[in-house]
């Protein structure tokens, strides 16, 4: 070699250095993925807090029992009730498979029932519901004043949260309905 040439450099790499250079990365690699995991656990709670489906409420306002007829320890009439169904979720509720079912007080034998039509309610709004059918051969004992009628709403559906999950709502108002076995006029009624 002569004069002008530089000379080669040898360089020596020290096996520990290497090591632990490659276990700094192994820990900042875990370290960031474990904080990206937590992140992504923290926002899927958060928007399971924010779009948590909720059963809808119903409120019955009001019950009417008109053509009331009575005679040989039954009675017959048209049952009418006006409920409010509020769907709280942020999303539109589908219900189907719903029902009203009347019922006789104390025995629980069902004395009418009808379908309720599917439908939709939109996210944060109230739909009325207005149903009536008739009942006939309603068990009425004896001389009592009172009779009292049980009336089960029961509406089920699902409500769409995130555009990905289905979420099955079910909800039931059971009322009792206090009538005057004279006149059929409602006394009072409570749910």
């Amino acid at each position: 070699m002569g004069p002008h040439q530089p000379q080669p450099q040898h360089i020596h790499q020290n096996p520990r250095y290497d090591h632990r250079h490659g276990r700094s990365n192994l820990a900042s690699c875990a370290a960031a993925t474990a904080f990206l995991l937590l992140l992504v656990a923290a926002a899927a709670i958060a928007l399971f807090i924010l779009f948590r489906p909720h059963d809808p409420t119903i409120v019955v306002s009001a019950v009417q029992l008109p053509g009331f007829a009575s005679s040989n320890g039954s009675a017959s009439f048209t049952f009418a009730q006006l409920a409010a169904v509020r769907n709280p979720n942020r999303n539109m509720l589908s219900h189907y498979d719903s029902s009203l079912v009347v019922l006789s007080r104390p025995q629980n034998q069902v004395a009418g029932f009808m379908f309720i039509p599917a439908g939709q309610i939109e996210g944060g709004r109230t739909q009325y519901m207005s149903a009536s059918f008739n009942v006939a051969g309603f068990p009425v004992t004896g001389n009592a004043e009172v009779v009292e009628v049980e009336s089960r709403m029961k509406l089920k559906g699902r409500v769409e949260v995130l555009k990905f999950f289905m979420h099955h709502v079910e909800t039931t108002k059971l009322c009792t309905v206090s009538v005057s076995s004279r006149n059929g006029a409602v006394l009072g009624f409570r749910c």
